[in-house]
């Protein structure tokens, strides 16, 4: 993915100035988006949405309509053409995000999921990016890596069918990954948070060089 889509993101939760630190982060835009993508929704309901205070919601909606990516109507905030074209980046890069039961490797939950297209290459260990997870609010995160025609968690199993069938049968049902793709699963106290650990985790894979 071209850098310029997650300069023009991150320039966008950073803000123009500098300014006192905020209670939001990439998440809750990519949340934001995500919500609006499926109908206008007003600011109250967001705010309670993305767990932010009315300052930080007021901020949120500001800054995008200020990038022109939603108008405000009688109905709520809705996305506008470059909105919807800044969403349907955003699906390219993440095209299933999925809530994912108990399993052998997901025994603490709830747990969250985020598929990361053709990043493959681009783990190393996965420590960067469980770390990436925690510091997003999950409390544990595993990466795992289609390879080969089948999954791969480093260091840990180069065949996941073979040491947790059942985890693999769901991942591969769920997800239906293509060679070199990335699923990371994140767990937390609660869905909010596991999907804001998988977020953080997978939004460091986006235009990332590859591991040496």
């Amino acid at each position: 993915m071209p850098s310029t889509f997650k300069k023009f993101i991150e320039n966008l939760v950073r803000g123009k100035a500098p300014g006192p630190s905020t209670s939001f982060s990439m998440f809750h835009f990519f949340l934001a988006l995500e919500l609006m993508a499926k109908k206008p929704i007003g600011r109250n309901k967001l705010a309670r949405e993305l767990c932010v205070g009315d300052g930080a919601v007021r901020t949120i909606i500001r800054r995008l309509k200020e990038a022109d990516l939603i108008t405000i109507t009688k109905e709520g905030c809705k996305l506008t053409e470059k909105g919807l074209s800044v969403w349907k980046t955003f699906e390219e890069i993440f095209p299933k995000r999925l809530s994912i039961g108990e399993t052998e490797l997901t025994k603490a939950g709830p747990n969250f999921a985020f598929l990361v297209k053709n990043s493959g290459h681009k783990i190393k260990s996965g420590i960067e990016q469980r770390d990436a997870a925690i510091m997003g609010g999950a409390k544990r995160a595993i990466v795992i890596v289609s390879k080969d025609n089948h999954l791969v968690i480093e260091s840990i199993s180069n065949d996941v069918a073979k040491q947790f069938p059942k985890a693999a049968d769901q991942i591969m049902e769920s997800f239906k990954p293509k060679d070199n793709d990335v699923i990371v699963i994140a767990s937390a106290d609660n869905i909010l948070k596991a999907k804001r650990g998988a977020f953080a985790a997978s939004w460091i894979l986006v235009d990332s060089k590859k591991k040496e």
